[in-house]
């Protein structure tokens, strides 16, 4: 188990963290190329909709092949992604390394594949803390990498910055050797007979109201976290704030969602996650509302950032627990796939409409009164959720 939580909770920590510093090249970039930032923004918004689309096939990859394989091909598509940022020419190519290349590559290297390996390999009594632990680790990247990337940035120009970080990229794949599971591979010896069949797993799934539920509450979480990642520094910029201030936020989402996540994870093993849930999404919006009335200053910047940092990535754990309670561990990938791409539907609209909008009406107010409201629906959808485990017929049981 200890070995599945370093070696998983690191991969994270990489995958997350490079992305997590993306919206620090959207100035230098779009200055640099002359380019708008709506095409910078369609580029990650992207990203984060290849991510959604493809994490459903490579969920269904992993349950069947295991982690190992898809972590090698993600921690490759990772490094060539970055490279091909770094070195595109026009918007289009920019779109396709950055958006579709990273996307799969994230697809590859983040919870969806790890959290199949938690729900197989560990225990149930402790396994809404692992995938806090787990995403606590996200957090903790995001924490120490984005301060990491600024520096690279400001040493080195944006364009040297990614192809670095194209190497640093590469020892995901080194990780992922801490993530070969029994009854996978070559030399494994035979493995259990499938319970269901794909097929029979999304039909039970997607006539489950529950399942239709969590994809809409994590619809919002997507639309929330990246508008907020990509163009908090640029809408700090418009306030001619310090480059720092930026970073500095960013990295204190990391920091303290480093508590929220593993504080979540906790709580999901005692408390009904529906409620945490609720809980999480409606304050959201409240940190959101005061931000926004609050003069604006670097300090009441680090409060909203620790505020909505304590509360980024909270739902991550709680979401695919709930999906392994109620559906077991076998689909786990792919259902956290299919959730997971509702998370980047939102977070493909929360990153195009910030740039969208911005272009059109010279500020965010927008988007940020959307976040607002999509949180309070949120708040809502995730309260009748069931948490009960199925009781199947004989047949798939």
């Amino acid at each position: 188990m200890l070995q599945v939580l370093l070696c998983g909770g690191a991969v994270v920590t990489l995958s997350m963290g490079i992305r997590h510093g993306f919206g620090l090249w959207l100035q230098p970039i779009t200055q640099e190329m002359g380019w708008t930032r709506e095409s910078f923004a369609l580029a990650i918004a992207i990203q984060n909709l290849s991510w959604g689309v493809l994490g459903i096939f490579v969920g269904m990859i992993a349950d069947k092949l295991g982690a190992f394989k898809v972590l090698v091909g993600g921690a490759m598509l990772y490094a060539l992604g970055l490279a091909g940022m770094a070195l595109s020419p026009t918007t289009t190519w920019f779109a396709l390394t950055a958006g579709v290349v990273i996307g799969a590559a994230q697809a590859g290297t983040t919870y969806a594949v790890i959290y199949g390996v938690l729900g197989r390999q560990i225990p149930v009594a402790r396994r809404s803390w692992a995938m806090g632990v787990t995403a606590a680790a996200g957090s903790f990247g995001q924490f120490f990498m984005v301060p990491v990337e600024g520096g690279l940035i400001a040493q080195f120009g944006w364009s040297n910055a990614l192809l670095l970080l194209a190497v640093i990229a590469l020892l995901i794949a080194v990780l992922a050797f801490g993530l070969r599971e029994p009854g996978f591979g070559a030399n494994a010896g035979p493995r259990p007979l499938r319970d269901q069949t794909i097929g029979q797993a999304l039909v039970e799934a997607w006539t489950n109201p529950s399942f239709v539920l969590l994809l809409a509450g994590y619809f919002v979480c997507g639309f929330q976290v990246m508008f907020i990642g990509v163009h908090m520094p640029s809408y700090l910029k418009d306030f001619n704030m310090a480059p720092q201030v930026a970073s500095y936020s960013l990295a204190l989402v990391g920091l303290f969602n480093i508590f929220g996540t593993y504080i979540a994870g906790n709580l999901g093993q005692k408390m009904p996650k529906r409620y945490l849930l609720s809980g999480i999404y409606g304050l959201r919006s409240v940190i959101i509302v005061a931000f926004l009335l609050a003069p604006l200053s670097p300090w009441s910047v680090y409060i909203f950032s620790a505020a909505m940092g304590f509360l980024w990535l909270s739902t991550v754990p709680l979401t695919n627990a709930t999906i392994a309670q109620i559906f077991g561990v076998q689909h786990l990938s792919m259902l956290g796939g299919f959730v997971f791409c509702s998370h980047q539907v939102g977070s493909f609209l929360g990153v195009w409409l910030g740039g969208y909008l911005y272009d059109r009406n010279g500020n965010y107010d927008m988007v940020w009164y959307l976040a607002i409201a999509l949180g309070i629906f949120a708040a809502l959808v995730n309260l009748p959720v069931r948490e009960q485990s199925l009781v199947r017929k004989p047949s798939l049981a």
